[in-house]
């Protein structure tokens, strides 16, 4: 049953993309509000964070890539935070009003975060940290859960060195506290302006992307870093840091290099895990994971928030509220 009552004529607002394309092709439309099936939950959104992905989504790159089939209409967004507006059948954990946070990580949907309203199946969703207002928890789901997962790829030892690229961007930035609060021990790649901040959250070493980063990293770590999580998607350069038989894991699909030396090469495909979430909350609340939100934009201004994110050189997501 939802607050809504079932009114089959109620409407929502969801951005969607009919035609790939430019940040113009994102356009907002009327649609029914769904209604909850067995096992899921009706969320009323109150924040959806802009990723990467939103990009390859708009763009019509992931359908190009093969990881998407072509269709009418296409939903955006993966990350949400909200309130639970209803629940269907044998759901039990969740409750209306209860603040949720969650990921959509289905891409054969045509409604997606970017809405005001979105079904999720209830396995998917965690309550939201406490402390922590639904634009700042909006931040969590996509980057922390693709960080947490490709750290559980890592075969590493307590005390174990791994490498992070990408490090100061949301998902890297992540990697490192986890990884940090996992024990192991971090080699952190980025601008040279974000070494303050990734001490700060965990890393024992830092190396500038400017530098030659095999050489720097096994200057720091004689032999090579046991593993490497390669958030800037810098393939070969970072394989070269890693010790024979190690282990390095790429979040892009197809962007991981040739398994040299008899390192082991995953690629981390991120998957909706509630219970997983769950936990990153807790780490939220009790600020071991440092929420970073760059901008706001109402949900009808989403063009304008993928024109800024094309911008780069953003510390922290945009995140649209409807």
């Amino acid at each position: 049953m939802t607050s809504l009552q079932n009114d089959k004529e109620a409407t929502m607002r969801a951005v969607v993309v009919r035609t790939p394309g430019g940040p113009e092709a994102l356009t907002v439309t009327e649609v029914p509000i769904p209604a909850p099936g067995a096992g899921q939950v009706l969320v009323r959104v109150e924040a959806a964070a802009v990723n990467p992905v939103d990009v390859a989504t708009r763009t019509g790159m992931l359908i190009d890539a093969g990881l998407m089939s072509p269709r009418p209409v296409i939903g955006i967004g993966w990350d949400v935070a909200g309130r639970v507006d209803g629940v269907g059948e044998g759901v039990t954990e969740f409750a209306v009003g209860d603040r949720v946070i969650g990921l959509r990580d289905r891409l054969d949907l045509s409604i997606g975060a970017y809405a005001d309203y979105l079904v999720l199946d209830a396995a998917a969703l965690a309550p939201a940290p406490h402390g922590l207002s639904a634009v700042e928890a909006a931040t969590l789901p996509l980057n922390a859960l693709t960080a947490s997962q490709a750290l559980d790829l890592l075969d590493l030892p307590p005390g174990g060195a791994v490498l992070v690229t990408g490090a100061a961007g949301a998902l890297g930035g992540f990697a490192v506290e986890l990884a940090a609060h996992r024990g192991w021990r971090v080699v952190a790649n980025a601008d040279a302006s974000d070494e303050e901040f990734l001490r700060a959250a965990g890393a024992e070493w830092f190396v500038p992307r400017t530098d030659d980063l095999a050489d720097a990293v096994r200057r720091l770590v004689p032999g090579g870093v046991g593993a490497a999580v390669d958030a800037a998607v810098l393939g070969l350069p970072v394989l070269g840091a890693v010790r024979n038989r190690g282990t390095f894991v790429s979040v892009v699909a197809g962007a991981a290099p040739t398994p040299l030396r008899g390192i082991t090469v995953r690629e981390q495909w991120v998957a909706a895990d509630g219970a997983a979430l769950a936990r990153i909350a807790v780490l939220a609340e009790n600020r071991r994971l440092t929420i970073r939100v760059a901008e706001t934009f109402p949900l009808a201004h989403a063009v304008k928030a993928h024109h800024r994110l094309t911008e780069g050189k953003l510390r922290g997501r945009l995140v649209l509220v409807p």
